[in-house]
């Protein structure tokens, strides 16, 4: 298994002889807006460029969408992606807008799905507390989102977590699916009022605690408006409660080889 980081949520997973691309947002540096009413609204976003031909990035056997957030599936990758790759989609409204966008070669996830032995599963997210959901106007803005299990005869089962905070539906997802890879969304983006939406620092404490023989790959860090930590910072932290034989922060380009 390898696990290459891209930029921001976008990774590229290798999984049981495939290749596939994660959340992709291919943008050039500083092409849209910071996000309205969150934290460092001002900057621009993506914050950094991608680390590598956009041309290498979309060489995979398919693309997996968490959701579509432009932070997760952009304008940049609308255009690069070939309309006929196979992408996996969380759910039938997705899947509309994909469709909307062109793109004909669609399937969402399910207990069903049988990539080449490959399964993925959909799990239960929370893209930020309780109070934002409760917010009618936020609640549409952060939308639903998912997460997935890869599961393969030869592989270790691999949880991707997706955006959420931490939740008792992740903690029962990690112990009743006791992946031996789990991927976190750990840059602590924050919506101006109700706080975190996604991950941060002490969830990846959190993770090894309930699965302390799981490696553990951090991602969405570093490179939009409204993510609080980065990639050094939770290198630091890490590293500081003696878990960094654990833990993976890789930088935008490098791989993790598992």
């Amino acid at each position: 298994m390898k696990i290459t980081q891209i930029r921001n949520a976008t990774q590229i997973i290798e999984y049981a002889g495939k290749k596939f691309l994660i959340d992709p947002c291919l943008a050039p540096k500083n092409t849209y807006p910071g996000f309205e009413g969150t934290a460092n609204s001002h900057l621009r976003n993506p914050l950094v460029e991608l680390p590598m031909p956009i041309e290498q990035v979309i060489d995979v056997d398919a693309v997996l969408l968490t959701h579509t957030h432009p932070d997760h599936w952009d304008e940049a990758a609308v255009n690069a992606i070939p309309k006929d790759k196979l992408i996996f989609v969380q759910h039938q409204y997705d899947e509309q807008i994909l469709r909307s966008q062109g793109f004909t070669n669609l399937q969402i996830f399910s207990e069903d799905n049988d990539f080449y032995g490959i399964s993925f599963t959909r799990t239960v997210c929370q893209h930020g507390p309780e109070a934002a959901f409760e917010h009618e106007q936020m609640a549409e803005i952060l939308g639903e989102v998912t997460g997935v299990i890869f599961s393969h005869a030869d592989e270790e089962p691999l949880y991707l977590v997706g955006d959420t905070i931490w939740t008792q539906a992740v903690e029962d997802t990690m112990r009743k699916e006791q992946p031996g890879v789990v991927i976190l969304n750990t840059g602590w983006a924050h919506v101006l009022g109700f706080g975190p939406i996604i991950m941060g620092k002490e969830d990846v404490l959190k993770t090894h605690q309930v699965l302390p023989n799981a490696k553990i790959v951090t991602t969405h860090m570093g490179a939009v408006n409204h993510a609080l930590v980065t990639t050094q910072q939770m290198r630091d932290y890490v590293k500081s409660i003696g878990i960094s034989e654990s833990v993976f922060v890789p930088e935008d380009g490098e791989t993790v080889c598992i």
